[in-house]
């Protein structure tokens, strides 16, 4: 259950409701997690707008978005590494209307360690997700 931040200069996004919805809707679906409401409901991305003296290159562009992914240890393969990178640039290029935004982005992924993913007030494990995942989908389906 991936926690994204997308970070730019305050206007960059004209819609940041719909940018979060795009950013956690793709990085779950590249996850290959199953449609469940444990998933859905807290798989999620979180914008944040930064004053245009906040952040800066070396020769003074401000002109830049940082999004970075929180994922459990091992959920992205290489392939799904490059995915999400792929897609994420992509979907912050399109929500600013900015053709060469992706020059300007940087996605960073990060692995929470084993234990370091709390839900419900508890530090999960990932084995303890995929039980949690696991009774969801038998209380689903009525089994």
């Amino acid at each position: 259950m991936p926690m994204i931040d997308a970070y730019a200069v305050a206007g960059t996004f004209p819609d940041k409701h719909k940018l979060a919805v795009d950013l956690a809707s793709a990085v779950m679906r590249i996850e290959e997690v199953p449609a469940i409401p444990m998933f859905r409901q807290n798989t999620a991305a979180f914008v944040h707008d930064l004053p245009a003296d906040s952040l800066s290159n070396v020769d003074g562009d401000s002109d830049y978005v940082r999004v970075q992914v929180l994922t459990n240890a091992g959920a992205l393969d290489r392939d799904k590494q490059l995915a999400v990178v792929r897609e994420l640039t992509a979907i912050v290029a399109d929500a600013a209307g900015d053709p060469t935004l992706p020059d300007r982005t940087w996605v960073l992924l990060t692995e929470a360690p084993e234990g370091g993913w709390g839900l419900k007030g508890h530090a999960n494990t990932n084995a303890e997700l995929v039980l949690a995942a696991r009774a969801q989908i038998a209380e689903l389906s009525g089994k």
